[in-house]
């Protein structure tokens, strides 16, 4: 079985993460804190907390996006909150909670091709981060990995053309690919 990494920033002091067999025996309330890096909406880490304990990593991504589908628009909202704008420098956000400081971390590396963008795109993101929000009530959300900053321009230029409800189906979307890949990364670390 794969071991996860450490969930937590090593700089927390934090011990690493435990096994998914390890993660299954632990307390509900500490096996939610730490899905919480993985997407911050509270809901879904205390509802996947409860459906332990999981037999594998294929049922674990399985759940994930069980329950993430049966959120509230509020929980989506909340997941959302905790990322950072797309090129947003990640320090112009103080993560101070063990599991927001490695969302962090795992966010400034998903969009470190932005910041290779040129001034250019990069005051056209900004710009388009304030028109996304201006339209929707919430931040442009993107499953940045493997995407150049140009890529997610023109990605978020399409979708300012959404109605909200389209558009919040998408931010949802993108969130549980995030999600996907982050509780990847939690167990392969």
């Amino acid at each position: 079985m794969a071991t996860p990494g450490s969930l937590i920033a090593s700089t927390s002091g934090a011990t690493p993460a435990p096994t998914l067999a390890q993660w299954n025996l632990l307390p509900a309330k500490e096996a939610a804190a730490l899905l919480l890096a993985c997407c911050g909406s509270r809901a879904w880490a205390h509802a996947m907390a409860a459906r332990r304990p999981v037999a594998d990593v294929s049922t674990l991504l399985t759940e994930a996006d069980r329950i993430w589908w049966s959120l509230s628009a509020d929980d989506w909202d909340e997941a959302f909150r905790n990322h950072p704008r797309i090129g947003e420098r990640i320090g112009e956000r103080k993560a101070t909670a063990s599991a927001e400081a490695q969302s962090a971390t795992w966010s400034a590396q998903e969009q470190a091709r932005a910041a290779l963008a040129s001034d250019d795109t990069q005051q056209r993101l900004r710009a388009g981060n304030a028109a996304y929000e201006a339209r929707f009530g919430r931040i442009y959300i993107v499953c940045a990995t493997g995407k150049t900053a140009e890529e997610m321009l023109a990605i978020l230029e399409q979708r300012l053309a959404n109605d909200p409800a389209t558009e919040l189906r998408e931010a949802a979307e993108q969130q549980r690919q995030i999600t996907r890949l982050r509780i990847q990364k939690w167990l392969n670390a």
